[in-house]
């Protein structure tokens, strides 16, 4: 599943569970009644495209950690 801005934020954990930490640093309600992404971000008063490409970093930083094998 591709998640955007319309996501739901409950599909954003089931789908990237890494993206909990996120949510959590930026007082995210992920129990929010199944509103998207771009309504709770709009009504906590941030930026749904800056929160997006956290998101986005996170997902990337850790399908680059899957890739990458262990530590040096």
């Amino acid at each position: 599943m591709h998640c955007d801005l319309d996501t739901p934020l409950p599909d954003w954990i089931i789908e990237h569970p890494e993206t909990t930490s996120v949510f959590s640093q930026l007082g995210l309600d992920i129990s929010c009644g199944g509103k998207s992404l771009q309504y709770v971000c709009r009504h906590q008063g941030l930026n749904p495209t800056d929160v997006l490409k956290q998101l986005q970093t996170i997902l990337a930083d850790c399908k680059d950690d899957d890739r990458g094998g262990g530590e040096a």
